[in-house]
């Protein structure tokens, strides 16, 4: 199922970093901005979430929470968190569940790995209604995100 503009965000539960359960319907009154992203410690999940990183006074200024989502254990999200500074929570969809529900997953990707989080972005505005999707194919591609912070400024 693909995700589209204006409809309510599906609601899902996952654990974060410091294993700490995040429930996307708990967040209501805030813009979101959810991350997928394929791998922790490979060259562009790295670049596009130092990116976020170090633009998070953007994402503060539209009263936007930020979460990066992949496929990774909690405890390698920890690690990469923790190596790489971030400063917004990493969110483990271990179970490949939410992956599925956004329609961002690889069924087939490089080594003959399964299920693996296509890098995505999703703006959902403060009342949970989906209001930028972006779902790449390619895993070197990265969102737009002039056009992610132009929804956010809409929004803010």
């Amino acid at each position: 199922m693909s995700i589209q503009l204006g409809q309510p965000a599906p609601d899902f539960t996952l654990f974060d970093s410091d294993k700490n359960p995040v429930q996307l319907s708990a967040l209501q009154g805030h813009n979101v901005l959810l991350l997928f992203f394929p791998q922790s410690f490979t060259g562009v999940c790295t670049k596009e979430l130092c990116s976020v990183r170090d633009n998070i006074s953007l994402y503060n200024q539209a009263d936007a929470k930020v979460f990066g989502i992949s496929v990774d254990s909690v405890f390698t999200l920890g690690k990469f968190k923790e190596e790489q500074q971030l400063n917004f929570p990493l969110l483990s969809d271990f179970n490949k569940k939410v992956s599925e529900l956004y329609d961002s997953i690889y069924h087939d990707w490089i080594l003959d790995m399964k299920g693996v989080s296509k890098r995505s972005a999703f703006v959902i505005d403060r009342k949970g209604i989906v209001q930028y999707a972006e779902v790449l194919e390619s895993a070197g591609d990265v969102p737009d995100f002039e056009k992610i912070n132009a929804k956010l400024s809409e929004l803010a």
